[in-house]
């Protein structure tokens, strides 16, 4: 060999040792970064719409779920170990999952979707206010059991129950000194944020959380993957120009509407509407719904083609009677003279899994396919 070729051959060899080390100290990195959950993931989970979780899955069999870019959760299937020297934040739910307390109600369909009831073992909310047939049976048989609102759980009750994990929804925020109790008891508390994604089926997305929890991934993808076709079938819907409010009042004579980039709203648009907060802007904060006093209220949405009220934190009301006794300017409502007025039906948050049915809903009103109806599957007009 010439001197050349040696002087050349030395300097490949080089190279290829100075990137094989950077490539090690990458590694070492990364090992370091996932703090013991091996060097990399395999795969991530495939996702279409939801944009509050992510999962990634990793070469020793464990699943990494993320929640919000924050909260993460280390599934470790059953006969499995972790890894030493996890970060301290990462939060591990083992398998198989026991005696789950469900206090988040929108999740409950998805399990039901799942046939995965038998996971479940208590629950937040009682038999007379699920709206879907599978857990208030299940309650009243007393294969769930009720265990006290989210606020103030039976936390003995909950330990006796060889509780596995708790599922929560962002109300647990509203009482932090909860959510640390269970926690302080060793439970693995999950907050999910499905009412914060900004497409109805990214709500039904996690669905492909709870398969990962309980072993039904198959199932889960094929039940997500029929309703990703049934909206496939409603994407003909025109628009109408029909403007719609989507409002309740709370308890200080507020109007609470949902943000434009809200699933709800996302509903109104696939429907044929138009939501007529639509200029709202961004905030800093993570809320899905804006507080507006009901002069701003007036203002923007007096002349809405269309009202939908929503049920879901006071209850149902079946009349015009009932709406004007929460705030009498309402009677000046463009939709209120016409009759255009529509309360939600609790199983709309309760069903999950029934998006394309809420738009179907939502699109017969705004076309006249509902007028002289009084009821719809997810919705009832107020006489």
């Amino acid at each position: 060999m010439t001197p050349a070729r040696k002087l050349i051959s030395t300097v490949i060899c080089c190279l290829f040792l100075i990137l094989l080390l950077t490539a090690c100290g990458i590694s070492a990195q990364d090992r370091e970064g996932k703090a013991g959950l091996q060097e990399a993931s395999l795969s991530g989970m495939e996702l279409q719409y939801a944009e509050q979780f992510c999962v990634d899955y990793l070469d020793d069999g464990c699943a990494l779920l993320t929640i919000a870019g924050t909260d993460r959760f280390l599934i470790v299937p059953e006969g499995c170990e972790p890894s030493a020297g996890l970060d301290s934040d990462i939060v591990i739910i083992r398998q198989p999952i026991r005696n789950i307390y469900l206090a988040s109600s929108s999740a409950a369909d998805l399990f039901v979707q799942l046939d995965a009831l038998d996971s479940i073992r208590l629950t937040s909310t009682t038999a007379a206010n699920w709206r879907l047939p599978e857990m208030q049976a299940a309650v009243e048989a007393g294969q769930i059991l009720y265990t006290g609102k989210y606020s103030a759980p039976d936390l003995e009750q909950i330990l006796s129950e060889r509780c596995g994990l708790v599922i929560e929804n962002t109300m647990i925020y509203r009482s932090p000194e909860i959510k640390e109790k269970l926690e302080d008891l060793g439970l693995p508390v999950l907050v999910e944020r499905s009412s914060y994604e900004s497409h109805p089926l990214g709500r039904v997305e996690w669905i492909k959380v709870y398969g990962l929890l309980v072993g039904k991934t198959g199932e889960a993808d094929r039940f997500f993957g029929a309703q990703v076709q049934t909206l496939a079938g409603l994407k003909e819907l025109e628009e109408t120009g029909q403007t719609v409010a989507f409002f309740h009042i709370n308890s200080n004579g507020a109007a609470v509407v949902r943000k434009p980039g809200d699933y709800v709203s996302k509903m109104i648009e696939l429907a044929g509407g138009t939501y007529i907060f639509s200029d709202l802007g961004e905030d800093d904060n993570a809320l899905s719904t804006v507080n507006m006093q009901m002069e701003t209220f007036y203002a923007g949405a007096k002349d809405a083609d269309i009202l939908i009220y929503n049920s879901t934190i006071d209850g149902e009301i079946d009349t015009l009677e009932e709406l004007l006794e929460k705030n009498s300017l309402l009677a000046d409502f463009k939709a209120v003279r016409n009759g255009d007025v529509w309360c939600t039906e609790q199983n709309m948050f309760q069903q999950t899994s029934a998006a394309a049915g809420m738009i179907s809903d939502i699109n017969a009103i705004v076309t006249g396919d509902a007028d002289g109806l009084d009821h719809l599957t997810f919705l009832h007009r107020l006489n």
